[in-house]
């Protein structure tokens, strides 16, 4: 192993091995000071930037396609088989460059923000593992990977919107987010399960050149219902203003800037089958664009800074599906990171730019009136379901409780019903003689289960 790999294996495990160190001193008892657990987070960040350069450097001056770390496989079944692979690669090593530097930027604004926060501890404990996810999926050498990283990105962005637990709102919003979450997961398990099927590999090495034209817009339509679902894409998009309930930083990491990507880096990597399908891409397109026509006219109503620019990064995220969609790479690339960094900043800035704005609308006496909006040349009726339409934000959630939420409340249901029979079985004839046969002995007969 030499210095590049070396140092790609130490950026994506270090916020795993952090997350460890903490949870491990968790349960035995002792929870570090805040300083202390900050000072970690800012040499543990600060040591994965370092770690970068090497990456960045074996990549750029070796003139390989991708710097690469084999090691075994996970298990194997006849031909089947699960390789832990991490690569960096010209498209991997710039959300690997975001990940980190965004992350260390919260981590070192929640030191302040929380400070004294009864869940300072655990939002820390939630902010590496929520990395330790990111890091995965983006160096991930195969579908398989990128899978359990995905899922600990999910989990960790469910228990963060739950985060004030106290309050009845967040817990009811994370559990909505959670239960779309695993519909929309639905789609990438079995696209990866069927590209094992159809192209006997779910490494990105292979591009995949045996697929026909069928099975790759099959793939593709089950890739983007999941990236959809994780990106709040239409027509998931009725979770992200819910998503909100969790603390600024950690709506600035996922729904700023790295999450709400996540989707997007998906396509990306499955842009080998969308070029195959015309189907597949055509439906990205349309996803993305009405993703971003629903958010400009549902952010124009809402009534919060923190949900404003929600709508706002539905938005850009729909427009950077479209450009994806259409074959702009690095155009959707160049798109990420930038509007990552500045809807984190505005993320972080929202509390103090409200008390800014406060303070200047009081000193000049009034609100600057808005300028002209485009649904002002519709006619009157229609500006009023338009405005009617995007306060129920489309309805959304409406369509989501009916055929997502309130079939897997169901569904859940049952399986609880299920088990609750199963614990109070009733007893059987045999199990009585049974119990008459060795339950009286010398030490008298058992005493009954309560």
């Amino acid at each position: 192993m030499n210095v590049s790999q070396a140092a790609l294996v130490f950026v994506a495990l270090a916020p795993g091995a952090v997350f460890g160190l903490l949870a491990l001193l968790w349960l035995v008892g002792w929870v570090p000071p805040e300083r202390a657990v900050a000072r970690i987070t800012d040499w543990m960040f600060s040591a994965s930037a370092v770690a970068l350069i090497p990456v960045w450097l074996g990549l750029t001056s070796s003139g390989t396609a991708a710097v690469t770390v084999e090691f075994a496989n996970w298990f194997t079944v006849h031909d089947y088989r699960f390789p832990l692979v991490l690569m960096a690669d010209r498209l991997s090593l710039p959300f690997l460059a975001m990940t980190v530097v965004l992350a260390g930027l919260i981590g070192r604004f929640s030191a302040t923000y929380l400070h004294r926060e009864p869940g300072v501890f655990r939002f820390f404990l939630l902010l590496h593992l929520f990395t330790f996810g990111s890091l995965v999926a983006f160096a991930a050498g195969s579908f398989d990977l990128l899978v359990a990283g995905w899922e600990i990105v999910g989990i960790t962005s469910v228990l963060l919107i739950a985060f004030f637990q106290h309050r009845a709102a967040p817990v009811e919003n994370a559990l909505r987010v959670f239960g779309i979450y695993r519909a929309g997961d639905i789609g990438l398990v079995v696209g990866v399960f069927a590209l094992h099927q159809w192209a006997g590999t779910a490494s990105f090495a292979g591009g995949f050149p045996h697929l026909t034209a069928s099975h790759a817009s099959m793939l593709g339509a089950l890739l983007l219902f999941a990236a959809a679902g994780k990106a709040a894409q239409v027509p998931f998009s009725g979770w992200l203003p819910r998503a909100m309930e969790g603390p600024t930083p950690s709506s600035a990491i996922f729904y700023g800037a790295i999450s709400i990507h996540a989707g997007a880096y998906l396509l990306l990597r499955a842009q080998p089958l969308l070029a195959r399908s015309g189907i597949a891409s055509a439906l990205v397109v349309a996803v993305g664009v009405a993703t971003a026509i629903y958010g400009t006219i549902s952010g124009r109503v809402s009534a919060d800074a923190k949900g404003s620019l929600a709508f706002a990064s539905l938005t850009q995220v729909g427009v950077i599906f479209a450009e994806i969609g259409m074959g702009w790479n690095r155009v959707a690339v160049v798109h990420i990171l930038g509007h990552a960094t500045v809807r984190t900043l505005q993320f972080l800035r929202a509390p103090s730019a409200l008390h800014d704005y406060h303070r200047m609308d009081s000193a000049e006496g009034g609100t600057t009136p808005a300028a002209g909006r485009l649904e002002e040349w519709l006619p009157e009726r229609w500006q009023l379901w338009l405005y009617r339409w995007a306060l129920d934000r489309g309805h959304l959630d409406t369509i989501l409780d009916r055929f997502a939420i309130h079939p897997l409340m169901l569904l859940s249901g049952w399986f609880a019903a299920l088990d609750r029979l199963g614990m109070h079985r009733p007893p059987r004839e045999h199990d009585d003689a049974e119990a008459s046969m060795s339950g009286a002995g010398a030490h008298g007969p058992r005493p009954e289960r309560i």
